[in-house]
């Protein structure tokens, strides 16, 4: 859940503000979307694997970082993913240099009841891939069987992207002054994978249980969506503007 009040809502308001939910989260994921495209170039791995990554010159450091990820993948290697032991660089070459955003979902127990609640503000971003992040889920919990060559290429994909951050400090802060936070997380459900998010500065929150529970019931589906918060909306967070007024107090 997003941090955030909870305001109060009543259940013929719910359908209005699913609806402006939707608009806004649509819009912030637009744009993320087209800030990553913009920098496509910056985020391709054959900027630091070179030729290992389908890149037509060499890499400076291209061996030692192909070595460092050869290292951090022999841990998937034991269960639960159970990935081929044998690293073979010919996977990074499937990397590509596209990123796609995943919807970044919980569960929520209600009385027994277990809902999967999604974030319209927040995103779980990796190169793309065959496997989407629920799907990986479902592998690994066992709710169904896994394709390793699937399953592994999303690992794969996952740990370049997050050498690619740390070869580029830069990201957070331009991401901040654009108000979203990159952030890495490692939900339960991903047993240790490290996943690279992105949340807008808007805030969303989860309605009371019942209200859920009887959205859910209309549905018929166990799932539901936070709602945005519309204070958020009026109260954007500013870094820049926060800087400068601090500067100003001293």
């Amino acid at each position: 859940m997003s941090e955030s009040h909870a305001p109060s809502l009543t259940l013929p308001e719910l359908p209005e503000l699913r609806r402006k939910t939707e608009a806004v989260s649509q819009l912030l994921r637009q744009q993320i979307a087209t800030h990553l495209e913009t920098l496509r170039p910056l985020l391709g791995p054959e900027r630091i694997f070179g030729k290992h990554a389908g890149g037509k010159s060499e890499a400076p450091g291209a061996e030692a970082a192909v070595s460092e990820l050869q290292q951090v993948y022999k841990k998937y290697t034991a269960k639960p993913y159970d990935l081929p032991t044998d690293f073979s660089t010919s996977w990074l070459t499937l990397v590509g240099n596209a990123l796609e955003l995943h919807p970044w979902e919980y569960t929520h127990d209600i009385q027994g009841k277990l809902i999967t609640m999604s974030t319209p503000v927040r995103w779980a971003v990796n190169y793309r891939s065959n496997y989407t992040l629920a799907q990986v889920k479902n592998a690994l919990s066992g709710k169904e069987a896994p394709r390793i060559d699937y399953l592994r290429q999303f690992v794969i994909n996952a740990l370049v992207l997050q050498m690619i951050l740390a070869r580029t400090p830069g990201l957070n802060p331009l991401f901040a002054d654009l108000r979203y936070e990159l952030k890495t997380e490692s939900p339960a459900e991903l047993k240790g994978l490290p996943i690279l998010t992105i949340t807008s500065c808007v805030s969303s929150f989860p309605p009371p249980d019942d209200m859920i529970l009887a959205a859910t019931a209309f549905s018929g589906i166990p799932a539901f969506i936070e709602l945005v918060d519309s204070q958020s909306i009026s109260q954007p967070k500013d870094t820049l503007k926060e800087k400068l007024e601090e500067l100003f107090r001293t």
